[in-house]
This record gives structure tokens, C-alpha cells and sequence, in this order.
């Protein structure tokens, strides 16, 4: 588990083809090692990976082809900056919210403004994600805890101030930018709970105006 306060931004040192997948050498600045040991989990822009190597001015990792087509791990080369955050342990301060660090799709970078010392981003999530997304709630993007300032439909809202610019690699976003993005696990938990006994059934599509109405949740 993360916590979404990204601790360094590392840099890509090679992506090396490996049996299908891919091995991934990861460079990781001001970041800590000292106390990381071969098996622990990195979180490299939001995607948890686990440290196969340490070869001591970083770690290597790597990354499965379910990783690849699930994230924008793919769009990642040499020399690209990344976020970086080590697991959470039972003394972290819990500055952002829970991270999972499994990636739930990849949004899109639909614009960027400037407001006052800040810069304003909104980003397009994938459909099937926008039920999970709520003004003022949190989303992880590229592994930074953030709060969503207004929705529309699947587009949202980030405001992001001069600090989280300088420590995270969103000074760098253009529209267009590929980005990981994982929902609130709270949201994903309250969904499940909702389905109830209909939760064990195969063709459970998840909450629907319909199944709402159904189990008394909506006024007619």
C-alpha cells in the first residue's frame, strides 16, 4: 500500500526486453534505499512493482505484459522522469489516501491553464471509471494522492499548487499525456457493498440506475 505523497522523481535507465515482458532499470534520485530490500514494492508513476535488483543508485523490476497493456508503463523510454514511492509502513504518515498501486485505466490529458501560482488539468477518464470519480473526492494519477476540484461526465478537475508541480512530474503534462489512474479504493469497496447477495453473481454488471430503483435506493 502508497499513500499517494510522492517521495522522488527517478528516471527511466533502460527498458530491456525479457522473455515477453519487460525489465524495467529505474533511477531513483534523492529517494531513500537504505532501508528497501530485494522483494519490496516501489511504486513507479502509480503502478507497484517489485524491486529485483538493487544495484544501488536504484532498482531494476519487472514489468508483466498485463502491467504493459493496462498502464501507460508502455509509453515510458530511456531517460523519462517518473514519480516514486516506496510502500507505506505502520509508522507512514498517511498524507494522502490509500494506494493500492494497481492502476484501474488510463486517462488522457485533455488541458492545461494556468490559475494564479497554479495550474489547473483536466483529464479524461475512461467511461467506465467515471462512476468512481466525485467533486472533492481523491484519485491517484502517476502515483499522486490529488483532489478532484469538479467532474464532468468522465473529465475532471485537478488544481495543482507550485509545491506539487516542483516534487512530481505534472510540470511536465501536456494535453495529449497518457496517465495512470486509480479510483478511490473506498468508492470500489461502497459498489461491491451495494450489489450485496447479488455481489456472487456472474453477471453482476455493477450498480446501475436500475438496480438502484430495485433495491429501494432511488425515490420514484
Amino acid at each position: 500500500m502508497f499513500t499517494g505523497i510522492i517521495e522522488s522523481i527517478g528516471s527511466i535507465r533502460a527498458l530491456t526486453p525479457k522473455g515477453g515482458d519487460v525489465r524495467v532499470h529505474v533511477e531513483t534520485g534523492k529517494l531513500d534505499l537504505s532501508d528497501v530490500k530485494l522483494g519490496d514494492s516501489i511504486a513507479v508513476n502509480g503502478v507497484c512493482l517489485t524491486a529485483v535488483e538493487l544495484p544501488g543508485n536504484g532498482f531494476a523490476a519487472d514489468v508483466s505484459r498485463e502491467t504493459l497493456d493496462c498502464t501507460a508503463m508502455n509509453d515510458l523510454k530511456s531517460g523519462s522522469p517518473v514519480n516514486l514511492e516506496k510502500a507505506l509502513t505502520p509508522t507512514t504518515r498517511l498524507g494522502g489516501h490509500l494506494v493500492s498501486g494497481h492502476v484501474d485505466g488510463v486517462g488522457e490529458v485533455v488541458s492545461r491553464s494556468d490559475n494564479a501560482r497554479a495550474v489547473e488539468f483536466r483529464i479524461r477518464a475512461p467511461k467506465e471509471l467515471a462512476r468512481y470519480i466525485a467533486h472533492k473526492g481523491s484519485i491517484t494519477v502517476d502515483g499522486t494522492s490529488l483532489t478532484v476540484n469538479a467532474v464532468d461526465g468522465a473529465e475532471f478537475l485537478l488544481t495543482i499548487i507550485p509545491h506539487t508541480l516542483s516534487e512530481t512530474i505534472m510540470a511536465s503534462y501536456k494535453p495529449g499525456r497518457r496517465v495512470n489512474l486509480e479510483v478511490d479504493l473506498l468508492a470500489r469497496y461502497l459498489e461491491r457493498l451495494l450489489l450485496g447477495d447479488k455481489a456472487a453473481e456472474p453477471t453482476s454488471g455493477g450498480i446501475t440506475e436500475s438496480f438502484l430503483a430495485q433495491n429501494g435506493y432511488l425515490k420514484s
